[in-house]
């Protein structure tokens, strides 16, 4: 049997660096098995049921057109089709939907929830869950993110400088999982990183921790400055994404004065942009990603993500697809380890 097979997929720090290598190196096989226009049949007739708490377009079809290439075949489940509705526990929910299909996929961000969740469904679950973004991390996410950079910069990233920087954003309070699940994988890798944020938007000190943790043990650099500008400074990635500032609170209670208060503090950095003029401080080479959707106008201009020498999101999302492939057909029991 794989060792890969049943194993959960909640956040990358919970898989080996060797782990990690495997599923990139099948995401690249994969990817070029498509273009090729191979048949990847290895998960055959398998069910995934795909919970989104949230909207969704580059994971929730990754991960359906996905396990359709592999053969199987996904329930695109939201709470108003299931009884979660009528206060269905996540124990039930695991339990149940175990007995019928092959794996699990949630995407619950709901601030101080959405990780317990899926914790609660894979304690619950005797099939592989795989976390499609909680309040926490967003592994899918940087699974891709990493592939892309390796594509661009080769498979060593040591000393690669990318800086993880704040943005203006008017659209919501994004979530912190993607700036901190980039922090703590990035820093396994052992790239030069800076994180570039207002005082009053914060990550959260305990994933601070381990990635200082992960930097140390893998030859990697982590520094925090408030100013875009010196964020960007020399900069080979820029990755400019809004996130709210839930820890800048002792407690996030959810309350109207904690959200006003969060409105206030955004806006008083509407001038944290990506413009021409900050990508003109980074490297002359220098990448822009984003996770997507952009807030575009807000969090970056026209200019810099639609101009092709930059901006490589298309790439990154395509990436998206292959490595949500590869994390399936691991946990799935598609391919040996």
């Amino acid at each position: 049997m794989s060792a890969f097979k049943g194993k959960h997929f909640i956040t990358t720090q919970d898989w080996s660096k060797d782990e990690i290598d495997r599923a990139l190196e099948l995401s690249y096989d994969l990817k070029e098995r498509k273009k090729k226009g191979e048949i990847t049949n290895w998960l055959e007739n398998q069910t995934v049921f795909m919970m989104f708490f949230e909207q969704s377009t580059r994971t929730r079809n990754s991960m359906g057109c996905g396990i359709t290439q592999l053969g199987g075949n996904s329930h695109d489940l939201t709470p108003d089709k299931m009884q979660l509705s009528h206060g269905e526990t996540a124990k039930d929910t695991a339990i149940v939907l175990s007995r019928m299909g092959h794996a699990i996929a949630c995407r619950n961000c709901f601030y101080g929830l959405g990780n317990k969740y899926l914790n609660e469904l894979a304690a619950n679950s005797t099939i592989p869950v795989m976390s499609l973004q909680d309040d926490y991390y967003h592994p899918m996410q940087v699974m891709a993110d990493l592939m892309v950079m390796q594509e661009k910069f080769g498979k060593n990233l040591k000393g690669l400088k990318v800086t993880i920087s704040w943005a203006y954003a008017t659209s919501h309070a994004k979530p912190l999982s993607v700036p901190q699940s980039q922090l703590l994988l990035f820093a396994r890798y052992g790239m030069d990183i800076t994180v570039a944020a207002p005082k009053e938007f914060p990550l959260m000190p305990e994933i601070v921790k381990t990635a200082n943790k992960n930097a140390k043990e893998n030859g990697g650099a982590i520094k925090f400055v408030d100013d875009m500008d010196e964020g960007f400074k020399g900069a080979q990635v820029v990755i400019p994404k809004n996130w709210g500032g839930f820890r800048h609170f002792d407690k996030w209670e959810d309350s109207d004065q904690q959200k006003r208060e969060m409105k206030s503090n955004l806006e008083k950095y509407k001038s944290w942009i990506c413009d021409e003029r900050r990508m003109g401080l980074a490297d002359k080479d220098v990448k822009y990603m984003h996770a997507l959707p952009a807030d575009r106008g807000n969090e970056v201009t026209d200019a810099v993500i639609d101009n092709e020498k930059w901006s490589i999101i298309y790439d990154e999302a395509e990436n998206r697809l292959h490595t949500a492939k590869a994390i399936m057909a691991l946990t799935m029991g598609g391919v040996e380890s």
